[in-house]
């Protein structure tokens, strides 16, 4: 039997969401920097049994984006902003999409199926949405608030990964840069770590688009309120080892700098 909504998470179950330097960016004239993280887990609600999936295949990348939540970690440390992780798998119910995409609890993923989310009752949708899914957003929106009401206006960043190959096609990229109507971050940034590292293959809503209607988060939070933003993309197997995550941490600190306050027409 189900558990009802308000016993989807027990008391032994990780939390929904994860706010790692709370206080980064809240002080009066502090940065605009908020750090977003829609895939940090592969953990799933002991309710649920691992959605009928053997942990291995959790810990792949259809469970959640690795190295990403490492990533996301050390580059809020080195801007001193805050960060908002998800508390659990992708596969429970993704945070980067809207609650009525097909995807939103998806019933297979890079051709593994998901027994666990194979014809859900609306009340068990309703009840991951409320325990993961909106939990996490309103957290989102409690630090936007924040920043404003210091007089801030945020800058959201979220941070994802990519498995280098995909569907037997390898991947050339690096790094992507995901982004829709709104250039004034995307396209500096783009261009800053091309001039980092000349060889560095820098993709423009490669590997994924976020075009419309992709990029929940980031359409919900920060497009709407006219508030610059970006979505990095990383491969995996640069950002899947603590070197890794530090060494991307560094880059994208460095990038973020450069290109925040570049006017864009100079690109």
């Amino acid at each position: 039997m189900e558990k009802p909504v308000s016993a989807l998470l027990g008391p032994f179950d990780p939390p929904a969401f994860e706010i790692f330097n709370a206080q980064g960016g809240n002080a009066q004239g502090g940065g605009p920097w908020l750090i977003v993280c829609d895939h940090a887990s592969h953990a799933v609600p002991l309710a649920l049994s691992e959605l009928g999936l053997e942990m291995a295949e959790l810990r792949r990348h259809i469970g959640w984006d690795i190295g990403a939540a490492a990533v996301a970690r050390r580059l809020a440390a080195r801007l001193d902003a805050p960060a908002v992780l998800s508390g659990y798998s992708r596969l429970v119910v993704d945070c980067n999409r809207a609650p009525d995409d097909p995807t939103s609890i998806a019933t297979i993923s890079d051709g593994v199926k998901v027994p666990g989310n194979a014809e859900i009752s609306a009340e068990a949708r309703a009840a991951r949405l409320d325990a993961c899914f909106h939990s996490y957003h309103g957290a989102i929106a409690s630090i936007v608030q924040g920043l404003r009401e210091k007089g801030i206006e945020p800058v959201l960043f979220s941070i994802h990964s990519f498995t280098p190959v995909m569907n037997g096609s390898a991947r050339p990229w690096h790094v992507g840069v995901l982004w829709d109507n709104d250039p004034r971050l995307p396209v500096p940034l783009m261009a800053a770590l091309r001039a980092l590292n000349k060889d560095l293959v820098v993709g423009d809503n490669q590997p994924y688009s976020a075009r419309a209607p992709a990029g929940y988060t980031l359409r919900r939070h920060a497009e709407a309120a006219g508030f610059r933003h970006a979505l990095v993309e990383l491969r995996q197997d640069l950002v899947d080892t603590p070197e890794g995550a530090e060494e991307w941490a560094e880059i994208l600190d460095a990038a973020l700098k450069s290109a925040l306050n570049r006017p864009l027409d100079t690109y």
